[in-house]
């Protein structure tokens, strides 16, 4: 039996993932109130096919509960932030999953830590939790690490075609969970060691905020000087080994705007280019407040009160709002004492800040100048409302005459 715990974005997924494909699961998650939505036959966030795996799981006999346990293999999907201050992951949530299972598991189980945690920290924080106990790695508890590779809006796809990494300490154990995971992943599977595939999962989002940087920072100096970043990054990308990303208002999540962090907490003298890029990215949303304030000054607007940020979630379509970069603008512009800017999204059902619309019409009507921070398709489907309206696009979609870029 497979105990998951966390249903979190990534724990319930993959938790229905597995039940749907054959295998015994039991979820466990320490909010009553989730495990109860869940018992009632309602998913906690909006994706996409997850509604149906959901049905199909339950079908299987997938169970969830608030309780840990019996089990020979334990899936941790538990939250793994980060500290502000000193940039380095905080592995409570990790260390109080691995502690508790210990209490109730049997000989010999796996422990599959789901969880993307920075380098070394399933030796620092893991190994020694299960040492005090007295039980022996290897023997009386196994180790694996098999970081998720999925992005919100498409999680119930890529689960399934998404090549994944598998970190163990054997060769058998990493097999094991390899076939575990072979029963819904059609992706190429890596077995590793454990601290390669910590580096791994923190790698690959670097790379992508290190990119997504180099965007923002060239949109910058286009900026200063006039020029048309967007026509500058269409010409580079002719070259067959330039890839450019889009530049945008910010970066959200809970993978890119914070995994590279890990790096920069654990290796401050090393991370150099990585901490720089975040504080880039960090910094973006203050530059789309300070563009707001140019074209309001351009077009003799005074009352921030009739501006619009159309998108509160942190990419479009879906209702996840971590990190939200348009969150960090209404932070930000609440240090200037100005008042609140209206806001709109059509992925967000609950009330998450004060001057919050539910209606799309009618937000449209209360506003002079509307702002882009996310490009659902819903305002894709009904760019034509902006027609007469201010518009900063911030993601180069809208094709209405006198639109501005950042």
């Amino acid at each position: 039996m497979i105990n998951v715990i966390g249903l979190g974005y990534i724990g319930l997924p993959t938790a229905l993932m597995l039940a749907s494909h054959g295998n015994e699961v039991v979820g466990t998650d320490l909010d009553k109130g989730l495990v109860a939505t869940l018992n009632a036959g309602r998913t906690t966030f909006k994706e996409d096919g997850l509604k149906d795996l959901f049905g199909e799981a339950v079908r299987s006999g997938i169970k969830f509960t608030d309780k840990y346990q019996l089990a020979d293999t334990y899936i941790i999907s538990v939250p793994s932030p980060y500290d502000n201050f000193s940039k380095k992951v905080d592995p409570r949530y990790v260390i109080s999953a691995v502690g508790e299972i210990l209490t109730v598991c049997a000989p010999g189980a796996t422990l599959v830590i789901e969880s993307t945690v920075s380098p070394g920290t399933i030796d620092k924080h893991v190994r020694p939790v299960i040492a005090a106990r007295g039980l022996e790695i290897g023997k009386d508890i196994h180790l694996a690490h098999a970081p998720e590779r999925i992005i919100p809006g498409n999680m119930v796809y890529e689960l399934v075609h998404n090549n994944r990494t598998i970190g163990a300490d054997s060769k058998e154990i990493g097999d094991r969970i390899k076939d575990l995971y072979s029963s819904f992943c059609q992706g190429e599977i890596v077995v590793t060691d454990i601290r390669t595939a910590e580096m791994t999962k923190v790698v690959e989002n670097t790379f992508r905020a290190v990119n997504i940087a180099f965007a923002n920072e060239l949109c910058r100096i286009c900026r200063h000087d006039g020029i048309d970043v967007y026509e500058i990054i269409r010409i580079c990308n002719m070259h067959p080994r330039v890839n450019i990303l889009q530049p945008g208002p910010g970066v959200g999540g809970h993978c890119i705007s914070v995994d590279p962090w890990f790096l920069v907490g654990d290796y401050p003298s090393l991370a150099k280019v990585i901490d720089e890029s975040m504080k880039t990215n960090d910094s973006q949303p203050e530059f789309v407040l300070n563009r707001i304030h140019d074209i309001m000054r351009e077009n003799n607007l005074t009352d921030t009160k009739r501006i619009g940020l159309y998108g509160l979630t942190y990419k479009e379509n879906v209702d996840d709002c971590r990190e939200s970069p348009t969150l960090q603008l209404i932070k930000a512009q609440e240090r200037h004492l100005a008042e609140p800017l209206k806001v709109y999204d059509p992925m967000v059902e609950k009330d998450l800040v004060c001057n919050q619309y539910h209606d799309f019409d009618r937000f449209l009507d209360d506003i002079d100048m509307v702002v882009i921070m996310v490009k659902h398709g819903h305002l894709i489907d009904n760019m034509e409302k902006l027609d007469g309206k201010i518009v900063l696009d911030c993601h180069n979609i809208c094709k209405l005459p006198g639109v501005y870029h950042l």
